[in-house]
């Protein structure tokens, strides 16, 4: 029978109430199935994250380690020069000793606070958010907030 007997003999034919695609999978599995791969995205950018927050703990701590090592020798040779140079000034430029230790003193202070202010203008650039972790997240989410066409 043709369409257009099916109508003349007044028998419709009934459309499907669930279309399925054409590979024969129904609406519900294709839904689960992007929530699933959701979920699964998610997973991975929480194990990307974590994987960079121990990466940059261990680089810091490293760091960290060699840093405490380098501050105490450097104490401990800086005390012996700062003794050496009062006593160098009293000796050499007859400076009473008082004088000499009040310059051996600016002098370091002077010295320390330009380390002081270029060690803060280093740490203002340092940013210790996971950069990598967190543009692959917004990258991944960008089709929830990008316009529809």
């Amino acid at each position: 029978m043709t369409t257009t007997e099916t109508r003349a003999a007044g028998l419709v034919p009934t459309p499907n109430p669930s279309p399925t695609p054409p590979n024969g999978t129904t609406v519900t599995t294709l839904v689960s199935g992007i929530i699933d791969d959701a979920q699964t995205l998610f997973r991975q950018q929480v194990q990307m994250l974590k994987a960079e927050v121990r990466e940059d703990f261990k680089r810091s701590k490293q760091a960290a380690e060699f840093g405490a090592l380098g501050i105490v020798m450097l104490t401990v040779g800086m005390l012996g020069l700062v003794s050496a140079l009062a006593f160098f000034l009293h000796e050499y430029y007859q400076f009473s000793m008082w004088a000499s230790w009040g310059i051996t003193g600016l002098l370091f202070t002077l010295l320390g606070g330009a380390s002081a202010a270029a060690s803060y203008m280093l740490l203002e650039r340092f940013n210790p958010l996971p950069d990598k972790t967190f543009n692959a997240l917004q990258e991944n989410l960008s089709w929830k907030t990008a316009p529809q066409s």
